[in-house]
């Protein structure tokens, strides 16, 4: 049996019919729109991964942005986390110069507003009367009328800003927001995941440039290459302009340059630091490290026209600590502003670390050397002492026990004055002019008889002679000094001794000069009877290759005791 259907419940004018179609209208319009919007994010995901970079990314979403709003122009600002600032990143139908240099703070401005609040603004018309619009002259934006901009998220974090903008007066209707924060957000998922591959493409490089640094300084590398190699590396992984290792040279108190990558003759050759001079000098001072934004406007920067001319801007100085001791400093220079994270800052300090380390080690390598050589140059000492002592001993009836003692002794002083300026200086070099001053000191001082006032004095040039050789020469110098006060000026209260050094390479001339008595004509010191001057002339011609004279001069009437050898 068929139902009944009461006609009376239908209205005439078919008005259910008319709600159902309507609602089919709006169902399929919305479909629509999501449809469209699927499409959009599949065709945003598919040029964001198609992107060789951040920059094409940008500018990818800058020009899809305004296609999708219909604007005339877009502009996409990206938030520095470390000056807090909006960085102008992309510009669409705009000056391109901008991009990189425009900065708003959080709060100025529309995008400024938005990146604080979050949330989206659409001015339809009259942009420019909103009380939150600045005008930026150089992206032509003073006259638009319209102006749309969504905030770019992810992970509740503010990554940047979206804008769009309309010389003439346009609609910005929900969906066509909608939109642009659904581009915003894959922009800002985009930045993110960049940003975070690039963090790790940055740790990894820095890993395996202190990985390297590690590795080569257990090898066999001379300390020189190893901190070259330090600042090397570091110049490369970091991106740095210049960068420098300056070792403390704790005698002089100052800071000299070790190591650079640098080619600059001006950088490389510019004068050494004192400790608490300029920011590298604070730094080594206080220990810790120091961080300029600009050196040519920082006034305790002591070369800030090196700086203009190499292109130099911000600076960090990390001091190299050994057991708490400061040893030297790291430096570092960019060519732009740069604020140094924390994460770049601990990378730093483990380089100049290894850095440390590897000073550290080639000292005990060199002290290591030096015992060895200390311990073979006292042997040797000490088998010239014997020869000497045998010699003397063989030579009977010149002298009392006690005379032939003090000169023994005085010898002995020489070889020991020698060995205290080795302590002192370098492995393998010793200054002429302070064996000279320190023989002088000791044994010219010693053989002075009370009241005898004999002037004496060390003049001419800077030389530096080997270990070996300075032995001898203190040797000589002891013997002539002696046997100039001894036989130049027995009987004289007053008189002149001068040591003269010159350096007429390739030979070295050492002159013993008095204004005592003068030494008797046709006197040839190779026949001579004194065991101080054989002494001499033996060391002179088989120990230093060289050859010794014994002349008065007529002219003034000054005896020249003269030893001349080669280098």
């Amino acid at each position: 049996m068929t139902p009944v259907t009461d006609r009376a419940d239908i209205p005439e004018n078919g008005a259910p019919r008319d709600k159902l179609e309507a609602r089919i209208a709006d169902l399929r319009a919305q479909l629509e729109e999501k449809t469209a919007e699927v499409e959009l994010l599949h065709e945003v995901t598919a040029g964001v991964a198609a992107a060789p970079d951040m920059a094409a990314m940008l500018q990818f979403i800058a020009e899809t942005a305004a296609r999708v709003s219909g604007t005339d122009s877009c502009s996409i600002y990206v938030f520095d986390q470390t000056k807090e600032t909006l960085v102008l990143r992309a510009v669409h139908d705009a000056p391109h110069g901008l991009v990189g240099r425009l900065r708003l703070r959080i709060g100025e401005g529309i995008t400024g507003w938005v990146a604080q609040e979050l949330l989206p603004v659409a001015l339809e018309r009259e942009a420019f009367n909103d009380p939150r619009f600045k005008a930026l002259p150089d992206l032509r934006d003073q006259h638009c009328q319209s102006f749309v901009s969504v905030p770019m998220v992810a992970q509740n974090e503010v990554i940047g800003v979206l804008n769009a903008k309309s010389r003439e007066p346009h609609d910005f209707p929900a969906r066509t927001v909608r939109l642009l924060q659904a581009v915003a957000g894959q922009a800002a998922a985009a930045v993110q995941g960049m940003r975070l591959q690039e963090s790790m493409t940055v740790k990894s490089t820095q890993l395996s440039a202190i990985s390297e640094v590690s590795k080569q300084i257990t090898s066999n590398l001379y300390l020189e290459e190893i901190l070259q190699l330090i600042v090397a590396m570091t110049a490369q992984t970091f991106h740095f302009k210049i960068c420098s290792i300056m070792l403390l040279d704790e005698e002089r108190g100052e800071l000299v340059i070790k190591a650079t990558q640098s080619k600059s003759r001006d950088y490389v050759s510019k004068p050494n630091l004192k400790v608490g001079e300029s920011i590298a000098g604070r730094a080594v001072q206080d220990a810790r490290i120091l961080t300029v934004t600009d050196v040519k406007r920082a006034p305790e920067y002591r070369f800030p026209d090196l700086a203009e001319k190499e292109g130099l801007c911000s600076m960090i100085c990390i001091p190299l600590m050994n057991r708490e001791r400061v040893i030297g400093v790291l430096n570092c220079y960019t060519e732009q502003p740069k604020v140094f994270s924390q994460e770049e800052i601990d990378s730093l300090q483990t380089m100049a670390a290894q850095a440390a380390i590897a000073i550290a080690n080639a000292r005990l390598l060199v002290r290591s050397a030096i015992i060895q050589e200390m311990h073979h140059r006292v042997k040797n000492s000490l088998q010239t002492v014997a020869s000497l002592l045998r010699i003397q001993m063989h030579r009977k009836g010149e002298g009392s026990p006690v005379e032939m003692l003090k000169e023994s002794i005085n010898r002995i002083i020489s070889i020991a004055a020698v060995h205290d300026l080795l302590s002192k200086e370098d492995l393998d070099q010793v200054s002429l002019r302070n064996v000279a001053e320190t023989i002088l000191s000791l044994t010219g001082h010693s053989l002075l008889h009370p009241g005898q006032q004999i002037r004496m004095r060390v003049e001419g040039d800077g030389v530096s002679l080997p270990s070996s050789k300075a032995t001898s020469v203190a040797l000589i110098l002891n013997e002539l000094v002696h046997n100039a006060l001894e036989h130049g000026f027995n009987g004289r209260e007053r008189g002149r001794l001068e040591i003269c050094l010159r350096n007429t390479l390739p030979q070295v001339i050492v002159d013993v000069i008095n204004d005592g008595e003068p030494v008797p004509e046709g006197f040839d010191p190779k026949r001579s009877d004194s065991l101080g001057l054989q002494i001499v002339d033996s060391l002179a011609v088989n120990d230093l290759g060289g050859r010794f004279t014994l002349r008065t001069d007529p002219t003034d009437g000054f005896t020249h005791a003269a030893v001349i050898f080669s280098l």
